[in-house]
């Protein structure tokens, strides 16, 4: 065997006590350069090197190496870091590193790298850089024009360990001294998320800070990417639509073009939710089987009252939902948002009722069925509206999501308490109706 010469046991001893100063060093050497140090110590050292780089200088790096050498470092470096750096490299080179990785330790990487729909980790780009603290601004804006990232908004900051710091506005670093470091630009709000973060989460974060870019960490604090303005707002109208869907009873995951079976899979069970409360509705209007036969314009009438009270929940719960969705109002609002949609019921339901009980006496020239749709109106639109903002908030209490089919169940509560009001004082104020 080849014995070492004195130089490479110097730079091996160097290399092995100094990897902080070593990968601060290769950092401004040509590539070229770092790959022959790398090359030249044990492949566990080189590792703990590499590990210590800037992510997407350690990329550039680990896609410069031979394949045999690539695939030696592969079995030093942790699978968590691998994935960070690959994550800075083409798919080529992405899938060229995960094959000499070999089956088990490719697919943990793969594994790292794959996160669940509806995640941070889903909606971030993983082609992030970071700067240190005390990195210049004059070096900072050298090496963005250097990167050539027109999507930056900010640039995010790491400290000595190689974790999140913070973040610094781009235009604030384009308007700072030269002479001045990052750390002393950087906002005093430090906000970041996790991969497995819920986007619900990062989508009220946007809208509490007034985001244009949001860091995601891991567990060790270091930067995995970055969820841009673009995928915050994606966010956002995701969000919204899976809110929409599922107020209605129809699964957050269905598409125009999903395959019927998805659609029959998640309707068909809340419609027949829906079919047993509207048995509940008909047995409401059953109860009153007597005083319908008797005053047959009951009958015609009770769409009416039933549409009017179904209209007026729907505009309650959707002001309640989008406040509860843009986390404008919580559950400790509940009394304030009641008592708002009270006094709204009131006011409308006092107009519409006037102004349906004209109609009415006009139709039926009876002044007895008149105000029994006066009064019937007025108490359906009242409770209508506190339940269409009390639905949602109750849910939130229980602990479920208020979108999940918020709609099904208003409708329900909407109608029977629609027929109860009008048939109730149909049948205490029969002797002011007309016979037929």
């Amino acid at each position: 065997m080849e014995q070492p010469t004195p130089n490479h046991v110097l730079i091996q001893q160097f290399v092995e006590h100094y990897p902080e100063e070593v990968a601060l060093q290769l950092g401004d050497a040509s590539i070229d350069e770092a790959v022959g140090v790398l090359q030249r110590v044990d492949d566990a050292i080189a590792a703990n090197v590499l590990q210590r780089m800037e992510q997407d200088r350690g990329a550039r790096i680990l896609a410069s190496l031979d394949d045999a050498y690539l695939g030696r470092l592969l079995n030093q470096l942790d699978p968590a870091i691998t994935a960070r750096l690959v994550t800075h490299l083409d798919e080529s080179e992405r899938a060229r590193i995960l094959a000499l990785a070999g089956a088990n330790r490719g697919r943990e990487i793969q594994e790292i790298l794959s996160y669940p729909p509806g995640t941070a980790g889903s909606l971030m780009d993983t082609q992030v850089s970071t700067f240190a603290l005390d990195c210049p601004v004059a070096t900072a804006l050298e090496r963005i024009r250097q990167l050539g990232n027109l999507r930056a908004m900010a640039l995010v900051l790491r400290d000595e360990n190689d974790r999140y710091a913070g973040s610094v506005r781009l235009p604030d670093v384009v308007a700072a001294d030269p002479e001045l470091s990052l750390g002393d630009l950087r906002d005093g709000t430090a906000v970041q998320v996790l991969p497995m973060t819920p986007r619900e989460e990062v989508v009220e974060l946007l809208n509490t800070y007034r985001l244009t870019s949001l860091p995601v960490v891991d567990f060790e604090g270091q930067v995995v990417g970055v969820i841009r303005h673009d995928g915050l707002v994606s966010a956002a109208q995701q969000d919204l639509a899976s809110d929409v869907q599922e107020m209605v009873g129809v699964s957050a995951e269905e598409r125009a073009l999903s395959k019927p079976w998805v659609g029959i899979r998640s309707r068909l069970p809340w419609l027949n939710i829906n079919l047993i409360t509207a048995f509940l509705a008909a047995a409401v209007v059953g109860l009153f089987e007597d005083t319908i036969a008797k005053f047959t314009a009951l009958a015609v009438l009770l769409p009416v009252v039933a549409g009017q009270s179904g209209n007026t929940g729907a505009q309650a719960l959707a002001v309640t939902m989008r406040g509860l969705a843009l986390r404008e109002i919580r559950t400790s609002h509940a009394a304030r948002v009641l008592g708002k949609e009270l006094a709204i019921g009131f006011c409308n339901g006092l107009a519409i009722a006037v102004v349906t009980a004209i109609g009415v006496f006009i139709w039926s020239q009876s002044f007895g069925l008149a105000l029994v749709m006066l009064f019937a109106m007025l108490a359906s639109m009242m409770l209508a509206s506190i339940a269409g903002a009390a639905i949602p908030v109750v849910l939130v209490k229980l602990g479920h999501d208020p979108a999940t089919a918020s709609s099904i169940i208003l409708t329900t509560v909407t109608d029977i308490v629609g027929f109860l009001s009008f048939l109730g004082l149909a049948t205490l104020l029969s002797s002011m109706l007309p016979t037929g």
